[in-house]
């Protein structure tokens, strides 16, 4: 069997097998990885770029080199491969598990329970829940589940169909890295800089992608086309602001404005300021549908390029 059938089968298994699972509850693949990177952190912590870029390589190196000699003892045997994409696919995509802890924060604000929302807003985001009220803590969700959608779903299918198992593991090794170091915190500001711009870098083709998915699937194209053009700019993450735009376009809402951070108060611009609302719970559950669309779209435009791809190599 070619490659590019086996990318699309088995990225297309491991997706269903997301959507019909979610996450395990013990031994995630990805949790494994995070231990070890913070075990590794621990003996190379110094206040420096250079022992960071280290860390980075090592870790995100490892991750992809051990996907590649796994990928290499299965070639010959396409169903093992297939399987193996299946199960890279379905460890490293995380948009069901995406959409329940939204769904449980946006149950507990529409109940009244703002003290369990709270409780639960770390599982999603790293925001400091106790100082937000109940429209902030809707409108952190909303967010999340926009960068996530890029994040913990499209991307990884983009590299997938770019680099099969290794670029599935190596892009959630390299995003799971920014969210431990990559952050701004005095202790990661200069040992987190080669994990956040190497982020930054894996992420540009999963972020436009998702961008113009939420554009096409969420009804209000011209409304989201006008948001990410005119604020996407403005979002300090070069990745996180076409999609935070486009689905603030597409929802018909604001967001951006004063977050705060580990202790630290971000004022960022608003996105979708002209034309758009205050985020209510309800826009929630919008979000997570348009994830979901997103999701599904992005697994289609990822198996046929791939495929695409192999023909033109065969022609």
């Amino acid at each position: 069997m070619r490659a590019d059938r086996i990318f699309a089968y088995g990225a297309t298994a491991g997706l269903i097998g997301d959507l019909l699972l979610g996450d395990p509850r013990r031994g995630h693949p990805v949790a494994a990885f995070g231990q070890a990177a913070a075990g590794l952190e621990s003996r190379l912590w110094r206040d420096h770029r250079g022992w960071g870029a280290l860390h980075a390589l090592v870790c995100a190196g490892g991750a992809a080199g051990a996907a590649a000699l796994a990928a290499r003892a299965v070639r010959n045997r396409p169903a093992a491969a297939v399987a193996l994409t299946a199960v890279a696919t379905w460890s490293v995509v995380g948009g069901t598990s995406l959409g329940r802890e939204a769904r449980a924060i946006g149950g507990a604000l529409a109940a009244g329970d703002i003290e369990v929302a709270r409780e639960r807003l770390p599982h999603l985001c790293g925001r400091d829940p106790q100082s937000l009220d109940g429209p902030q803590i809707a409108r952190a969700v909303v967010e999340s589940v926009a960068e996530n959608t890029s994040d913990a779903v499209v991307g990884a299918l983009v590299w997938g169909a770019i680099g099969g198992v290794p670029g599935l593991v190596g892009f959630r090794a390299v995003n799971t890295l920014d969210a431990m170091v990559g952050h701004r915190s005095p202790r990661h500001r200069r040992y987190g800089w080669a994990s956040a711009r190497l982020d930054d870098l894996a992420g540009w083709p999963g972020a436009r992608l998702t961008a113009v998915l939420a554009v096409a699937a969420g009804g209000r194209p011209r409304e989201a086309v006008r948001a990410w053009r005119a604020d996407a700019g403005k979002h300090p993450s070069p990745n996180a602001g076409p999609v935070e735009a486009s689905f603030a376009g597409v929802l018909g809402v604001r967001l951006g404005g004063t977050l705060a951070y580990g202790g630290r108060v971000e004022h960022r611009p608003v996105l979708n300021g002209e034309t758009g609302r205050d985020v209510r719970v309800t826009d929630i559950e919008r979000a997570v549908r348009l994830s979901r669309r997103v999701s599904v779209l992005a697994l289609g435009v990822c198996a046929a390029a791939r495929l695409a791809s192999g023909r033109r190599g065969r022609a």
